[in-house]
């Protein structure tokens, strides 16, 4: 038997998870297909209700892993398959070639010296990157890596670059056994693909764009350096829409509410209103959801003059030729008829799909009706927690995460009572 916990998934939620379990004694593996960890909470700008950027909570986290010899970790893997049961369970997992080792400093040449272009994943495409890249500026490992599919044939002119012999064109994929006592899913979600509403014009106008992408837009170490510009023609934004429940709610698209859109769309508002005093935001709604210690939250931008919160769902989005506005039609619940505005920008608040739907998974999994893992449905031994299991904001699934490494402890205690009793 082998008192260690493998857990699947690297975001904030499994971060947790495995960092937990480490402290409390027990030796942690995580597995991330990502070449990084910290997964969405690190495409964030800012928490709510705090407006804190989630870079000091996950450097916090990356320095507990650092420094804490139980905790092992392999980025660009997948987990293929289980077998086994509570106590001993064996995994085979299959580690992706990086072609960058250890002895990458990060000095940057090899970038400088790549021709070849590929969209960034990490900025949601909004902007390129070469085919050899640091994912991002805290990414964990600080390692660069490589797209060999965005690479020319037979180029090697990054290796050529590097002084330091870290780039390894030959690297090979690479299968390992792991044997573990429990398991925790923090498989995460993907941002609701909003190509897939036609009367909102995603993919079509390019002045509409995701929540997600906001995120980025608004940081930093975003495609614009913080500045909030359409994408379009790069101009200033000052009128903003957010279209809430943007394919959620909706039997043709998520059935169900993803908890944290309002709270997002909220969030987002003050990004626009702090860097531009003279902006306007409106937020088009159909339920505005924001329990308990957010309440504070809405009241502040309910207070705010130049944020408008305006009950009625978006019927359709258009383009005015002449301007490149996205035109936004609103069926209006309190005053009747409709709406008809234009705005520098619209943000479609789109839901959280867990990232588990329809992939296959390494073990037997049972799911809810909305795709989400179903923890009673698991075998003994294994948890689920964060997204993987209902859509929640970061602080819920942390405490959700905390959770599951305690159920890790006790499938550890149990193996131990059973070994001592034998």
């Amino acid at each position: 038997m082998a008192d260690k916990v493998l857990v699947i998934g690297g975001g904030i939620s499994g971060i947790t998870a495995a960092v937990e379990a480490a402290e409390a004694g027990l030796e942690t593996v995580i597995v991330e297909k990502n070449p990084y960890l910290g997964g969405r909470v690190s495409q964030l700008y800012k928490y709510f209700p705090k407006l804190c950027p989630p870079y000091c909570g996950l450097e916090i986290n990356f320095r507990r892993i650092k420094q804490n010899p139980k905790i092992s970790y392999f980025t660009l893997a997948e987990v293929e398959s289980i077998s086994g049961s509570e106590g001993d369970f064996t995994a085979q997992v299959r580690v992706n070639p990086r072609y960058v080792n250890e002895k990458c400093t990060n000095c940057g040449e090899c970038a400088a010296a790549c021709p070849a272009q590929r969209a960034d994943d990490y900025n949601y495409g909004m902007k390129s990157t070469t085919a050899i890249y640091l994912p991002h500026d805290l990414a964990f490992p600080m390692r660069y890596v490589l797209d060999k599919s965005a690479c020319g044939s037979g180029c090697q002119a990054c290796a050529d670059a590097c002084a330091y012999g870290a780039i390894d064109l030959n690297m090979e994929p690479k299968t390992m056994e792991i044997k573990a006592s429990s398991i925790v899913m923090a498989t995460g979600w993907n941002p609701y693909d909003a190509s897939r509403i036609e009367n909102l014009g995603f993919g079509v106008i390019p002045n509409v764009i995701t929540n997600v992408m906001m995120e980025r837009l608004a940081a930093p170490n975003g495609p614009t350096k913080g500045r909030i510009l359409r994408p379009s023609d790069g101009k200033e934004v000052k009128k903003i829409a957010f279209a809430q429940c943007a394919g959620s709610r909706d039997e043709n698209n998520l059935p169900y509410c993803s908890a944290i859109c309002c709270m997002a769309s909220l969030k987002q508002a003050t990004y626009l209103r702090d860097a531009d005093a003279e902006s306007t935001a409106e937020i088009f709604y159909i339920d505005l959801r924001a329990p308990g210690k957010y309440e504070d939250f809405l009241r502040r931008l309910q207070e705010d003059e130049n944020v408008a919160l305006t009950k009625g769902k978006v019927a359709k989005i258009e383009e005015d030729a002449a301007t490149g506005d996205p035109v936004v039609t609103v069926e209006d619940v309190l005053g009747g008829g409709k709406i008809r505005k234009q705005f520098d920008l619209v943000v479609l608040a789109a839901g959280m799909e867990p990232a588990a739907k329809g992939v296959k998974m390494p073990m037997a999994v049972s799911f809810e009706g909305n795709g989400f893992v179903d923890g009673d449905g698991l075998a003994a031994g294994i948890s689920v927690c964060g997204v993987a299991r209902r859509p929640d904001d970061v602080s819920t699934s942390v405490q959700d995460a905390t959770s599951a490494a305690l159920a890790c402890l006790q499938t550890s205690a149990r193996a131990l009572e059973t070994a001592g009793g034998n």
